[in-house]
């Protein structure tokens, strides 16, 4: 296996002016209009997590009437390369498929008056689709591109948003296709001022309590499973963060029971762990069972009937990673920000980057240009002014990445 070699200079306007890549960088601005109508028309097509599938038929169906050979893998992943005879080595482009909320209506996409954009999933992460849509049709409507030693491969994943728990990254990191691909280029969002390079940990869990249930007079005294959980959430929410890696805590949902005058047989709760360290939300976990343990034994000890029983199931896993920060990947976002004017740090989030980080694999999470807010709620924007800006610097880094790239340890 041949190791990846940190260059010693990083000639991003030397790149910049080759006749196939300037083409591309002039399209991006010039085709503004048409990346904003795509975009428009992708965040239309509803894809709750889960739920992605027509959604990756038009994905798939586009990057055809482009000229690229697409396919939807038994995962759901819609995967693009060049052409029929494309073997690799690749460097991956991706964007995730699904969306927190989703449309109800194609009007619940709106243009305002301003020209920003308004619905769910528009910048999260309708802007990272678009700028997929927006490399396969630039990439194939240019001269062909020069000196090229590694394939472009252009894929939107599914399974990216909450209990999705990355399912679509996993499945590609375990396919064939993994062991041909070098480094991961990860849209998410919009903005070009971060460069995630540490992704960010979290263990999901399911806790039950259940117990006989009954009148809320003629049967009290029997174990009551939502004042077990209400302990159990008590309990935990006190521990102790301090010290060691940035961590947190926080139960998102809660539900149980059937009406006022009842005692509810079951009642159950989701929390969410995250951590940069694995070791720490190791720590965490611990803390959780033992707050779910104790609540149980205090709750049956108060019961003069019938008892309560405790269930703690995991239903997402996420591992803390980080990237060598002398990974050619980091040199050349570095230097293309640079060349470009962008002013951008790095960060610690949770992306798809996760899986092949911690697979050994090069990746990192950047922004598709614009600016978002207001992700995961059904007030979230979009604004495509110097969208193209985001573009160009993500085309310049996969430029340098297709003329670089070695087989990475996914190959070994």
């Amino acid at each position: 296996m041949a190791a990846n070699l940190v260059p010693a200079a990083v000639p991003v306007a030397d790149i910049a002016q080759l006749h196939g890549v300037r083409d591309c960088l002039q399209w991006f601005t010039r085709e503004r209009q048409w990346i904003n109508e795509i975009h428009l028309e992708v965040c239309r097509i509803p894809a709750p997590t889960f739920l992605e599938q027509q959604r990756a038929e038009w994905m798939a169906a586009q990057f055809r009437a482009f000229g690229w050979k697409s396919l939807i893998d038994r995962a759901g992943n819609v995967i693009a390369l060049p052409n029929e005879k494309s073997r690799g080595p690749y460097v991956a482009v991706t964007a995730h498929l699904d969306t927190v909320l989703a449309p109800r209506a194609k009007d619940d996409i709106t243009v305002a008056p301003d020209g920003k954009f308004h619905g769910p999933g528009v910048s999260d992460n309708g802007s990272g689709l678009a700028a997929l849509l927006a490399l396969a049709r630039a990439i194939k409507g240019s001269p062909e591109l020069e000196d090229l030693r590694a394939e472009p491969v252009l894929i939107g994943n599914v399974g990216e948003e909450g209990e999705g728990n990355l399912t679509g990254m996993r499945w590609l990191c375990k396919s064939d296709l993994a062991k041909e691909i070098t480094t991961f280029l990860v849209l998410d969002g919009a903005a070009t001022d971060h460069i995630t390079t540490r992704g960010l940990g979290s263990r999901r869990f399911e806790v039950t309590f259940t117990g006989p249930g009954g009148h809320s007079w003629s049967d009290y005294g029997v174990g009551n499973p939502v004042h077990a959980l209400g302990r159990a959430v008590s309990l935990f929410s006190d521990a102790k963060l301090n010290g060691g890696a940035r961590s947190s805590v926080n139960v998102g949902l809660i539900n149980g029971g059937t009406s006022i005058n009842s005692i509810p047989s079951l009642a159950r709760a989701k929390v969410d762990i995250r951590s940069e360290s694995n070791e720490k939300m190791e720590e965490l976990v611990g803390l959780l069972n033992v707050a779910v343990e104790r609540a149980q034994e205090q709750e049956n000890q108060r019961a003069t009937g019938g008892k309560v029983a405790a269930k703690i199931k995991e239903i997402g896993e996420r591992p803390a990673a980080e990237l060598d920060e002398q990974t050619p990947v980091l040199h050349y976002v570095r230097a293309v920000d640079a060349y470009l004017g962008i002013r951008s740090r790095l960060d610690c989030s949770s992306t798809d980057a996760n899986i092949p980080l911690s697979l050994g694999i090069p990746a990192v999470s950047i922004g598709a240009g614009g600016q978002g807010g207001g992700a995961h709620t059904l007030k979230e924007w979009y604004n495509p002014e110097r969208r193209d800006l985001g573009l160009k610097r993500i085309f310049l880094i996969l430029s340098l990445l297709l003329r670089g790239a070695q087989i990475g340890p996914a190959a070994a």
